[in-house]
């Protein structure tokens, strides 16, 4: 493999899409997980992704993406929302540590989606700071019911796209990271039961296949 920061954002995201076919396939590699990469990295990081993903404890990312230490550079929290903290964060991985490739992990029956819809539809309240994750994921349900949709993993997708565009139109690092080529910021939703990782947002924008 070259070296991380050598890699284009579509060689980064093929990598990520490789292991997890090995984890779904039940054929993972864990590459990189020895005594002699542990050494190896003692002394500097070159992870190749950066995922911002759901806090939630089955989106686990280096199994997932069959990958290992120094692989990624790892950003969690519920619902995948977005403070100025993760900005910084994400900006981290991409401007100080070269990254070419951010990925926004949701999944489906994602907890924090599900409250907000709560939320809205029967004015149910979640107590202390879950409130405030449940309150920055409501305006995804408020633009999803707009749009008519109905099913809950759709909404699901929809706030992964729309965390998506968050993160280029607050952060000028990644939008112009992203203008000029040196990085792709893309949305992949996991499906729980099978764990696959499915592209919602692809490097151009649009879902793929």
């Amino acid at each position: 493999m070259p070296e991380p920061t050598a890699l284009t954002p579509a060689q980064a995201l093929d990598l990520l899409r490789q292991g997890n076919r090995r984890f779904v396939d039940g054929l993972a590699e864990h590459p990189n997980q020895d005594a002699s990469r542990r050494a190896q990295l003692a002394p500097v990081q070159h992870p190749f992704a950066v995922l911002f993903g759901c806090s939630d404890s089955r989106l686990a990312a280096e199994i997932i993406f069959d990958r290992g230490l120094g692989d990624l550079f790892v950003v969690r929290t519920a619902g995948h929302v977005a403070g100025p903290e993760v900005l910084g964060s994400i900006e981290y991985g991409v401007s100080i540590l070269g990254c070419p490739l951010v990925v926004v992990l949701g999944h489906d029956t994602c907890g924090a989606v599900g409250a907000a819809l709560s939320a809205v539809d029967h004015g149910t309240e979640q107590p202390g700071y879950v409130g405030d994750v449940v309150e920055r994921v409501t305006p995804s349900v408020l633009a999803g019911r707009a749009a008519g949709l109905t099913e809950p993993d759709d909404f699901v997708d929809l706030h992964i796209r729309r965390t998506v565009d968050q993160l280029l139109n607050r952060s000028r690092v990644l939008a112009e990271a992203q203008a000029d080529g040196r990085l792709a910021v893309v949305g992949l939703s996991y499906r729980l039961v099978d764990g696959s990782a499915r592209v919602v947002v692809g490097p151009g924008g649009h879902a793929e296949p």
